[in-house]
């Protein structure tokens, strides 16, 4: 069910990426404010990291966390999220 690995990065007003702590990211998956099953496929393992199903649409993934995020409090207003799948464990 989870074949993809992905990458969620906090890009800052610098262009610096930083890897999104799994407490926001457990958040989103557990709490999903968005009601869309589609995102049921998801399961954070680490630091900047969440594992998803292939149902999974990664434009999708990134709105949606990103709206979270900023109704959290989580991304500052120059800030956005750089969501993207791993090639085997890379980028």
């Amino acid at each position: 069910m989870f074949a993809r690995h992905i990458s969620v990065r906090r890009v800052d007003g610098t262009g610096a990426f930083h890897p999104c702590p799994i407490r926001q990211i457990d958040n989103f998956s557990m709490r999903n404010f968005t009601n869309d099953p589609v995102f049921d496929d998801t399961l954070p393992i680490g630091d900047g990291l969440l594992e998803a199903g292939n149902r999974v649409p990664l434009d999708r993934l990134q709105h949606a966390m990103e709206d979270w995020f900023r109704r959290k409090g989580y991304l500052k207003p120059e800030e956005r999220l750089d969501v993207r799948e791993l090639t085997q464990g890379r980028e």
